[in-house]
């Protein structure tokens, strides 16, 4: 674990807000000059705290307006069957998260989103129940979203 001082979890909580903002932006925000702003910033991603940036989309502004929790069950446990699943579902666009957990009847839960319930039908039925080894499948649909965020607690 790195320890990280007041200054990078300044830097980390900007990061998280607004992953495009500039070096320039960035150190006038935290109270840096740019080129101590900029080193620190690159310690923070060689030290694989930065990971990768990425652009969030509004779904709603897709037409991807169907959200749904699928718990997977599996007919068997062992490590063959689920690298099997993992990679399948790897390939599906509509996976935002795979999930192995526990304390369920469920061995994975999947947060997929799609168009429409008949999209939802064609993920299901064509794509998640022809995976070998999917034993039992149980949807739920979300209504709202009262917290998305990706940013984590610092």
């Amino acid at each position: 674990m790195v320890k990280l001082d007041r200054t990078d979890r300044r830097i980390l909580h900007e990061l998280q807000q607004d992953g495009g903002i500039n070096n320039l932006e960035l150190a006038e925000k935290i109270g840096l000059s740019a080129s101590p702003c900029s080193r620190r910033v690159k310690a923070l991603t060689e030290a694989g705290i930065i990971g990768r940036k990425v652009t969030l989309l509004n779904a709603k502004a897709l037409g991807l307006s169907l959200m749904a929790l699928i718990d997977i069950g599996m007919d068997r446990h062992t490590s063959e069957r689920f690298n099997v699943f993992e990679s399948a579902v790897s390939e599906f666009p509509e996976v935002l998260e795979c999930l192995l957990i526990t304390g369920s009847e469920a061995d994975y839960m999947l947060k997929v989103i799609v168009r429409d319930m008949e999209s939802f039908q064609h993920f299901l039925l064509d794509k998640l129940t022809q995976i070998e080894g999917v034993s039992g499948v149980q949807s739920r649909f979300v209504l709202r979203e009262i917290i998305n965020t990706a940013a984590l607690p610092l």
